[in-house]
């Protein structure tokens, strides 16, 4: 087809900002980063995704090609094509025979459509990278469409929940409303799925204060998994940074996610986005040119080897180059629209580390974690890192600046160990869950930068860490290789689904014991999503490619008795939770006496009720202790001291009963708030009783008094 130029009275200069497709009621500025091009060409397309002009940007202002249309209207489909030297060995990929997306796109049109066009070089030659394709991709990429921003919030407004009440619920928007029973057929796996009542309502009895869904960036599916009659169901595979994914709108209109975001801000729900801005899909350099490789590779990645090779300290193929200024303004740009246009309250970062790292490695004073710092919009939102990559130290557990959580493995672990009856685990154990001083107690941080969990979208589901000895990831086409094989999972008695009670009644057990272990620990917890109530994915530990009824949750089995139960449970914890502000403290505990208050903050006993010594916390076959909490509860009003509360949680990772001395509390009672054996929730028992607590168990105990703490019995010193 026959192209030509626009006529230069129809393009004006524009400006060199905002970067993206800006309708301003009149018409649409174009502008795109790039400091290597020399050429830009802007390609518009009709709605059958047809191109039928390309027009040189007139104007290249501070490494930014730009120009105005005032004949543009929103929903206009187009990309770019950009000019400029192919040069592997110098980082240079310029091809415009190569339709580009936009990466300020705030909506993508159409799904990309692998074929030998998208590549730069040509498939199968000799020279592999360093040749040239000449062909056209446009029939193969998906289009930008320019949007219009308007939208009425009406009197929607952020929670804002503090850390310290803060509950995280993991999901991903198709696993979490494809079978949902309460979602039409046509919201099903969308954002309009995800404003149903019944479900927002579930969510948010179990206690949940916010909603963390998996990437929903634009993003690829992966060629290799495609031709396996599978695709990437993760999401962990961005293309487009500020465009939500395709697949997820019921709609033709971005507002869709505006209006999923107020309906869970009217339940008092935060979203929190995980992001990935450590890699694109364009992988390695033999991946396709689609966007960043084609408008301005050596700005955009890091490379190696003279700017040929990338840099994969994400094992992704490639790394985004964020002590690049025009890259680390694209991060910063897409988080401000996430929040200020989109109104989200917080972002997940995947492989965090890869944002914090510079040339001579990571630094949590680095260039993007400082402009987060400081950045009027980010800085009030919710930072929460994954703390490791696969690069050179990229394990940073613990190392991030103030302001940010972080995901908390070491908790995961040491949590999965303990309730295995892993030897000499305890004394780790009582560490984490008191919020990992070890880790986080510096430069004024909280526990709650610990987000403690025990389960992710990344491994085992809850019930497949108490079934399977190990992982089933067949499915996945790859021989059962994929996926770790660190899972500290046990299968009790019988690999997968069984019939035999008593192995069933152990996990359903341990499945309690480890939900109530993240609720009462210290930190901020996060639930997968479906856990509440035991859903399995029959084994597989890394269901990244399963977009079918493996990871999309069955909403009909959760209305079954034993998972019914189970989601009572949790509903109960998250209850205790919100109720006792001592099982979501602000500080560190110490274990120091405090003379005013006439207590410890927390003491540690031993099942006869001395307390923990040295060689207790040694002792490799130990497995059982009692943590007691005193202090206040929340006052009521503004003159009154508050309740004096103890808590007493009594813990038995051991294969074997054992026998707890309850301490006494000055004549008063131990009510039973949480029993995992489901034998004596509810009770009252005298102090100096002895508990006998079955094999696996655990139990919460309280006692609040209407007198000012100072009053109550002081524990032994």
């Amino acid at each position: 087809m026959a192209r030509r130029l626009i006529r230069v009275s129809r393009i004006r200069e524009g400006r060199p900002f905002p970067l993206g497709a800006t309708w301003d009621g009149l018409g649409v500025n174009f502008a795109l980063y790039s400091a290597h091009a020399t050429r830009v060409e802007l390609c518009l397309f009709d709605a059958r995704g047809r191109e039928r002009e390309r027009i040189e940007l007139p104007e290249y202002t501070d490494e930014v090609w730009h120009g105005y249309l005032p004949d543009a209207r929103p929903g206009q489909l187009y990309g770019y094509r950009v000019h400029g030297p192919y040069e592997p060995d110098a980082g240079h990929r310029f091809n415009p025979n190569k339709l580009l997306l936009d990466p300020y796109a705030k909506r993508l049109v159409g799904q990309l459509k692998w074929s030998p066009a998208l590549f730069g070089y040509v498939l199968g030659h000799r020279d592999a990278d360093l040749s040239f394709d000449r062909r056209d991709s446009a029939a193969s990429m998906p289009k930008c469409a320019v949007v219009d921003p308007a939208f009425t919030w009406g009197e929607d407004r952020p929670p804002q929940h503090p850390w310290q009440r803060t509950v995280i619920y993991e999901a991903h928007v198709r696993g979490l409303t494809m079978r949902h029973p309460a979602v039409p057929e046509p919201w099903r796996g969308t954002f309009a799925g995800l404003q149903v009542d019944e479900l927002v309502e579930h969510i948010k009895s179990l206690g949940v204060s916010a909603v963390e869904l998996m990437p929903v960036h634009a993003f690829v599916d992966d060629q290799h998994l495609l031709e396996r009659g599978l695709r990437n169901y993760w999401g962990y595979n961005t293309i487009g940074f500020f465009a939500p994914h395709v697949r997820y709108l019921a709609s033709d209109t971005v507002n869709e996610f505006k209006q999923m975001v107020a309906r869970l801000h009217r339940a008092g729900l935060e979203v929190i986005l995980d992001v990935v801005y450590n890699h694109t899909a364009e992988g390695n350099e033999l991946g396709p040119t689609l966007s960043f490789r084609g408008i301005d590779n050596l700005s955009y990645y890091r490379l190696a080897d003279g700017g040929r090779r990338y840099i994969n300290d994400t094992g992704t193929g490639n790394t985004f180059d964020l002590t690049n200024p025009g890259a680390l303004r694209l991060v910063n740009d897409s988080l401000r629209y996430w929040v200020e246009e989109m109104h989200v309250d917080g972002f997940r970062f995947d492989l965090a580390t890869i944002l914090g790292r510079e040339r001579h490695g990571f630094d949590p004073r680095g260039g993007f974690l400082d402009a987060c710092r400081q950045d009027p919009v980010l800085s009030r939102v919710k930072l929460i890192a994954e703390p490791w990559d696969i690069g050179p130290g990229g394990y940073q557990v613990g190392s991030f600046p103030p302001g940010w959580a972080e995901w908390n493995d070491r908790y995961r672990d040491n949590v999965r160990a303990f309730w295995r009856g892993d030897e000499g685990r305890l004394a780790e154990f009582a560490t984490r869950i008191t919020g990992s001083a070890d880790l986080f107690d510096k430069r004024g941080r909280r526990p709650t930068a610990s987000v403690n969990f025990v389960t992710a979208h990344d491994g085992f589901t809850l019930r497949d860490l108490v079934s399977y000895a190990g992982k089933h990831n067949e499915a996945n086409g790859e021989d059962n290789r994929d996926g770790g094989d660190h899972n500290l999972s046990a299968n009790y008695g019988a690999e997968g689904e069984t019939d035999d009670p008593a192995v069933n009644a152990l996990r359903l057990r341990q499945q309690r014991n480890f939900l109530a272990t993240l609720f009462l620990s210290q930190g901020t917890p996060m639930l997968l999503a479906g856990d509440e109530f035991g859903r399995s994915q029959r084994g597989n530990n890394n269901a990244y490619c399963q977009d079918n009824e493996l990871t999309w949750i069955d909403w009909d089995a959760a209305g079954k008795d034993a998972a019914a139960a189970l989601t009572r449970f949790v509903r109960t914890l998250g209850g205790l939770r919100r109720r006792f502000g001592l099982l979501r403290h602000g500080r560190f505990f110490t274990g120091r006496y405090d003379e005013e208050l006439g207590l410890k903050d927390v003491t540690w006993l031993r099942p006869d009720g001395a307390e923990m010594t040295e060689d207790d916390w040694h002792d490799p076959q130990a497995r059982a202790l009692m943590m007691r909490l005193d202090g206040r509860s929340p006052p009521s009003g503004l003159h009154e001291p508050g309740r004096a509360v103890t808590l007493l949680l009594l813990v038995n990772a051991a294969a074997a009963p054992a026998a707890f001395h309850l301490p006494e509390v000055a004549g008063e009672h131990w009510r039973v708030l949480v029993d995992t054996a489901e034998a004596r929730t509810g009770e009252a028992i005298a102090g100096g009783e002895r508990w006998q607590a079955p094999d696996r168990s655990l139990a919460l105990l309280a006692v609040e008094r209407d007198r000012p703490a100072k009053e109550a019995s002081a524990p032994a010193r």
